[in-house]
């Protein structure tokens, strides 16, 4: 899920990840090859507790809404007892698993195969998940959860990043990404943009259909050349940024105000934007959109693996997924989930099972230096290097 970096704290963690190689499903460019880790083969008796590292929102145990409850009926029904630590950023994530103290943690594309190359992430014996049979075809055994076809963890639940903006003040309404990047002047200090090296894959994307003579395939996978394009089409960007956000309430607070007026978005600040009154829509644009999964990684040195594998199931069975869903507002993974929504329309707004629609959103994954588009006669720039341009673009 969307994260704001803490570059200097995650540099020694980047550099080794990216150092690391590359990614992939088995149709990948190959090559990366993690620790060779072995998922169980069968479960033991629970040990009573799990140590979970999340984003917001995904282990709720009542505590901060007394209705909002999923932790503990899985603690009266498995015994295991949840502590969880709330991670502000992906690269958090990754510096919270190499600790050892954590049995599982809800990974973005930009963090899980830093986990899976540094080996700190274990492969997982779905079948030791009953309800991974419900989940979508179209978040399994994907670039960022898998690599050669074994899957590091359980899809939980996904998101694309959209193109809001303010309908008194945008007209016409726009379909394209044109609006925050060669025509933002025209809204010069009122566009917005995510606060994050992963940014830099948005440029990219547009790029892609802006200038095909750049020959971008993935906006993850860029050499040089194709890089510091993208960098400096955001570094055009930033003199029309008003500000850049990574804190969702900022941004309905911005659109609210009017001292946004367009720029990149989720789903649930749409709504909730559109809750408080405020006039925008949002558009997944024709160049297509960047977008973020989570998955439920176990950790290689997990001391409670039982506990966290009856966690990966019960998060994701279909009443709970469903609650996790609603109340952080993504598509959930488990298909069976959509029956399950308290908003009938919910798998629809967020386009659960519109596969076709999901196509056109290229989801976060970890740059690193071999292509992950395949190319074997070209490097491709590292994620390190995208926290140290994304530094230089915004000044």
């Amino acid at each position: 899920m969307p994260y704001s970096l803490k570059a200097a704290a995650a540099a020694g963690v980047l550099l080794l990840a990216t150092a690391c190689g590359s990614s992939g499903t088995s149709s990948s460019a190959g090559g990366f090859d993690p620790p060779d880790l072995k998922p169980r083969k069968q479960l033991g008796k629970t040990e009573g507790k799990v140590n979970l590292i999340a984003w917001a929102g995904y282990v709720e145990d009542g505590s901060n809404d007394p209705k909002v409850d999923w932790v503990s009926d899985f603690e009266k029904q498995t015994g295991c007892q949840v502590s969880s630590k709330t991670a502000a950023s992906s690269d958090e994530m990754v510096s919270l698993m190499k600790s050892g103290q954590y049995d599982a943690v809800s990974a973005s594309g930009d963090a899980s195969l830093r986990l899976i190359a540094s080996g700190d992430a274990a492969p997982v014996n779905t079948t030791l998940v009953p309800h991974y049979k419900d989940v979508f075809a179209g978040l399994k055994k994907k670039d960022w959860n898998s690599v050669d076809g074994v899957p590091y963890g359980i899809p939980h639940g996904r998101g694309a990043n959209l193109l809001m903006y303010n309908t008194k003040k945008v007209s016409p309404a726009p379909d394209s990404w044109s609006a925050v990047f060669d025509q933002a002047s025209a809204h010069k200090g009122k566009v917005t943009a995510y606060d994050s090296p992963i940014y830099i894959a948005d440029a990219a994307l547009y790029l892609m259909k802006s200038k095909p003579s750049l020959g971008i395939k993935n906006p993850y996978a860029l050499d040089q050349k194709q890089f510091d394009a993208a960098v400096d089409l955001l570094k055009d960007q930033n003199r029309n940024i008003g500000e850049y956000w990574s804190d969702y309430l900022k941004e309905i607070s911005a659109f609210k105000s009017g001292n946004s007026v367009v720029g990149t978005s989720w789903q649930v600040i749409v709504n909730a934007t559109q809750a408080e009154k405020a006039p925008v829509k949002a558009v997944l644009p024709k160049e297509g959109a960047t977008g973020w999964s989570d998955t439920w990684m176990i950790s290689a040195k997990a001391k409670h693996p039982n506990c966290a594998y009856k966690w990966m199931d019960w998060i994701i069975s279909p009443k709970v997924n469903a609650q996790v869903a609603e109340y952080f507002g993504e598509a959930p993974a488990n298909e069976k989930a959509c029956a399950l929504t308290a908003a009938k329309n919910h798998c629809d707004t967020f386009h659960a099972a519109d596969e076709p629609y999901w196509k056109r959103v290229h989801f976060w994954t970890t740059p690193v230096a071999q292509c992950l588009d395949g190319r074997k006669d070209a490097k491709c720039v590292p994620y390190a290097k995208w926290v140290q341009a994304w530094t230089e673009i915004k000044g």
